[in-house]
């Protein structure tokens, strides 16, 4: 990570990570569902949505809102995307992992 603003948690990269997996689906219950079905974690309603305003303070994730619907009594929802600035961090963090992983097969098996 070059610049603090792209320095990205564990948690952090996880639910990026959901959202990418998710595309157009990426809305709250949907990402907390990913996260729990492919990272075996579970997390609060508050924990997520805490994370995902981080990210989107940090430039990392952004949202729109999307019509209300009947099936969710008129409220509206807000969809979730991954800007640019977060591919990068996520390659640059994958790069880092890659790099300290190598040669630790033997090791760590």
């Amino acid at each position: 990570m070059t610049t603090r603003q792209s320095t990205i948690g564990e948690f952090e990269q996880l639910v990026l990570l959901a959202i990418l997996q998710l595309e157009d689906q990426a809305y709250g219950p949907n990402i907390s569902e990913e996260l729990e079905s492919k990272a075996g974690r579970r997390v609060s309603r508050g924990a997520l949505y805490s994370s995902l305003d981080r990210l989107q303070h940090k430039g990392l994730l952004r949202w729109k809102i999307e019509a209300a619907t009947s099936a969710r009594g008129g409220h509206p929802k807000r969809r979730f995307e991954v800007t640019r600035p977060a591919i990068a961090a996520l390659r640059e963090y994958r790069k880092a992992l890659t790099n300290l992983w190598a040669g630790l097969e033997e090791v760590i098996g």
